[in-house]
């Protein structure tokens, strides 16, 4: 029965790969579909993308541990800062001014915005270095699951999901994994609900449930009684900086912003931004919701001894097959999503930005097109054998470079894209600034974090810190540094001034 719908699965998401052929013809189709993504395809394609296995297994299961649950405001923020103001903020204006600019990636956009070749080369190296261990990060989630769920070797499951991956990828580009997304998503959200009234109907029932948690005490957290069922948890500031870092991420991630380079009209823009929120609420809120009652389950988890990503497949142990079924499923879908997402913003980076014109000149088209399809298959071949050698010589520090990644990429590019869209006295300087602040500091702490204070020496918080530090960096570094040329700056913006007739029922006329 598992292995059926398994197989099932992926014969889908293969034979949508082939059919998106035709939408991949050529480097603009390959990498956003030809800018005519409509709203449910980008919506739940920025949600897929947005939560992995990682969030999951990993986040859930941890942070539902440590703040119970409390832990949903995690899933508030993805929802409401992640999804909700993202693209109030950052849609409209992303999929004008990109347009304008002719730009495909994030590098590319620095690099026309600034006329600087440097900032797309620089921007370019730093997506490729930090998105690899994000990427290798993605398996991490499905060990546990595909031991409990099959009799099969995890290496296995590794190469499996790569292969497929790759050829739906590889054969319909931006818009296969769109419609696979789509199908992805509806699997995340039936799924997480239906799991979340099984785990609470084991323990009795919602009530039930949570008066069992408000019971529970952990004197190395806190000696208050209840903390766990209570409203901010045991740890109300670290809480915040998880919540920064998971939802304000999404706002200087490649492959989320990405997204709305590829948008189709104005309407797609308005009801994405509804669907992509509901999407979060209930995949990301639900994931959260579900880890903060881990706790109800403390004796037959041991964090010490197996991690926090024992936890979520502990409480989902003892369902029905058809249910472990659907959760193995679900987390694949998670994975698969996000692992196209990123194969697809790091092989088009690599190729538009740093080897066209720098190392292979005047590439055409068609040895663009080539090369992106060649680096993803380099890109999952890389990730796919990072996650076996972790899975095989018991390394678990790469778990831990997703909220690295996160950091750094965020860290860097978050302050300096948003203020490019907005701010017209944004300077080349300080783009370099948070470029090297925001990366640098996540270095910083994974290296050598003895040397920073004791509030950034997790991940999390670094990284949260990086990112907020970068919104004070940009516009003070401006103001003291060379002002960008006029007639630049107003070609960038004279995109936001073109006139555009819209019905009545839209704009009111004089």
């Amino acid at each position: 029965m598992k292995l059926a719908v398994l197989i099932l699965y992926f014969a889908v998401m293969v034979a949508i790969g082939l059919y998106c052929r035709k939408h991949a013809t050529d480097v603009n189709g390959f990498v956003l579909g030809g800018r005519s993504v409509g709203p449910w395809l980008t919506a739940f394609a920025y949600g897929t993308s947005y939560f992995s296995a990682v969030v999951f297994v990993g986040y859930a299961g941890q942070f539902g541990w440590k703040y119970g649950i409390a832990a949903t405001w995690a899933g508030i923020g993805n929802a409401v800062i992640g999804s909700l103001l993202a693209w109030v903020v950052l849609g409209r204006r992303t999929r004008i001014m990109t347009q304008h600019l002719n730009s495909a990636t994030m590098p590319q956009f620095f690099g026309e915005r600034f006329n600087s070749k440097a900032l797309k080369i620089i921007a370019s190296v730093i997506i490729f270095i930090f998105l690899i261990p994000y990427t290798a990060s993605l398996y991490n989630g499905l060990s546990r699951l595909f031991g409990m769920a099959f009799n099969i070797d995890y290496s296995v499951c590794i190469i499996l999901m790569a292969v497929l991956t790759a050829i739906y990828v590889i054969a319909g580009g931006y818009m296969a994994t769109a419609i696979n997304d789509f199908i992805q998503g509806i699997i995340m959200l039936g799924g997480i609900v239906t799991i979340i009234i099984a785990i609470l109907n084991s323990k009795g029932g919602f009530m039930a449930a949570y008066e069992g948690l408000a019971k529970v005490s952990d004197a190395s957290v806190s000696d208050a009684p209840g903390v766990f069922a209570s409203f901010f948890g045991p740890d109300p500031l670290n809480l915040m900086f998880v919540v920064i870092l998971t939802s304000l991420g999404t706002w200087g991630l490649p492959q989320m912003v990405q997204k709305f380079y590829a948008i189709k009209d104005e309407g797609a823009i308005q009801k994405g931004t509804i669907i992509s929120t509901i999407f979060a609420l209930v995949v990301a809120g639900g994931c959260y919701f579900l880890g903060g009652f881990g706790r109800l389950f403390s004796d037959q988890i041991d964090v010490k001894a197996n991690g926090y990503d024992s936890i979520i497949p502990t409480m989902l142990q003892n369902l029905s097959p058809a249910l472990i079924a659907l959760v193995v499923i679900l987390v694949l879908s998670a994975s698969m999503s996000t692992l196209s997402s990123l194969v697809i913003a790091s092989s088009s980076t690599l190729t538009i930005d740093f080897l066209k014109d720098n190392f292979v000149k005047k590439m055409s088209e068609k040895k663009q097109l080539l090369m992106i399809r060649v680096l993803v298959v380099v890109f999952i071949a890389i990730s796919a054998v990072i996650a076996l050698v972790q899975y095989k010589s018991a390394i678990t520090f790469i778990a831990q470079l997703m909220g690295i990644s996160w950091g750094a990429l965020a860290g860097a590019f978050l302050a300096p894209f948003l203020y490019s869209l907005y701010w017209k006295k944004t300077t080349k300087a300080a783009c370099y600034v948070s470029f090297f602040f925001g990366s640098g500091l996540m270095l910083v702490d994974m290296f050598a974090k003895e040397v920073l204070p004791e509030i950034m020496r997790s991940p999390i918080n670094c990284g949260a810190i990086a990112m907020l530090a970068g919104l004070v960096i940009v516009p003070v570094v401006s103001l003291f540094t060379p002002k960008p040329d006029k007639s630049l700056v107003d070609n960038a913006f004279a995109c936001y001034d073109k006139t555009t007739t819209v019905a009545q029922k839209t704009a009111l006329g004089k």
